[in-house]
């Protein structure tokens, strides 16, 4: 695993937690970091709420990079306080789509492996297809 990628995963892992904000919610099972292009290192937490209400860490770091006005994101780890985890289908195909060059974004695997997202997604929709 490269330099690049042990930060990003110390950083996530140090964020993740287990918090309980009310009966309704917790936050932070699951903690995100991304690397940008332009170098810059943006991070989120998850959100869980028993209505269904919510969203992953990894929506939670693309909205921090997004309010800096960055969109492609070169490098990604996702992690609870234990290990990595991989980014769910709805996470992937968000950062898919907020940058054409984001089906090259390196993902780091629970087992260390490596994958770009056009890998984790082979088969895409196009808005043509609507």
């Amino acid at each position: 695993m490269d330099r690049e990628f042990e930060v990003l995963k110390s950083v996530a892992k140090k964020l993740a937690g287990d918090t309980v904000v009310s009966n309704y919610v917790r936050c932070g099972h699951v903690a995100c970091a991304l690397l940008t292009d332009a170098g810059n290192v943006y991070t989120g937490i998850s959100i869980n709420a028993k209505c269904g209400i919510g969203f992953c860490a990894e929506h939670s770091a693309i909205a921090d990079m997004l309010k800096a006005g960055e969109f492609r994101i070169v490098k990604i780890v996702s992690s609870s306080s234990n290990n990595v985890v991989v980014s769910c289908g709805r996470c992937l195909e968000f950062i898919r789509q907020l940058n054409s060059e984001n089906i090259n974004t390196k993902v780091l695997l629970k087992n260390g492996e490596v994958k770009t997202v056009g890998e984790l997604l082979p088969v895409r929709w196009e808005l043509d297809e609507l």
